[in-house]
């Protein structure tokens, strides 16, 4: 299913980028939504329900959507969806919309784990020093760690930066062990 929902994201980002629509306003309405879809098991059964009338499912939806006050985009896009019988894949449609906007805008998102709460200064020069690094805009979300002993881990997609004292730690074994 992952090709199925990259096309569905991959799809949406370029319907969103031709219509020069806020991406990342976009983006937020279709997570708010897949939330709504996540939470309820009640409304994924009526969903997937081949019996109930597809106007019926559409009238649900655009209860929901005005509730939620998201855009006639993201609403249609939805209706797509539901038209498709493909309701279910929201959330994960949802998370590849991101990674996909994210990569469009030039966006990484890292997370940052350090043995201590990092001050504001120390925040702005390590992501300065990532953005040097990968060339993108970097959003970063912290989390303390005092398993690394000190310094700071990073992950950025699949590529770790470790310069935390554990790791440092490891590596100076590894080398003593050869």
């Amino acid at each position: 299913m992952a090709a199925v929902t990259a096309r569905y994201a991959r799809a949406f980002a370029d319907a969103i980028f031709g219509l020069k629509l806020d991406a990342v306003q976009a983006q937020t309405d279709v997570a708010r939504m897949a939330a709504i879809v996540a939470s309820s098991p009640e409304l994924r059964s009526l969903m997937d329900n081949p019996a109930v009338p597809i106007a019926q499912k559409l009238n649900l939806i655009d209860a929901l959507v005005a509730q939620a006050g998201v855009s006639k985009q993201v609403r249609n896009f939805i209706a797509i969806l539901v038209d498709k019988h493909r309701l279910r894949l929201l959330p994960e449609v949802a998370a590849q919309l991101k990674a996909e906007i994210n990569q469009r805008l030039g966006v990484a998102e890292a997370e940052v784990a350090s043995a201590r709460e990092l001050g504001a200064e120390e925040r702005g020069l390590l992501e300065a020093k990532l953005k040097q690094v990968t060339n993108k805009i970097i959003q970063a979300q912290y989390a303390r760690d005092p398993g690394i002993l000190g310094g700071a881990t990073v992950r950025i997609g699949s590529t770790i930066f470790d310069g935390s004292v554990r790791g440092q730690l490891r590596k100076l074994r590894e080398k003593l062990a050869e």
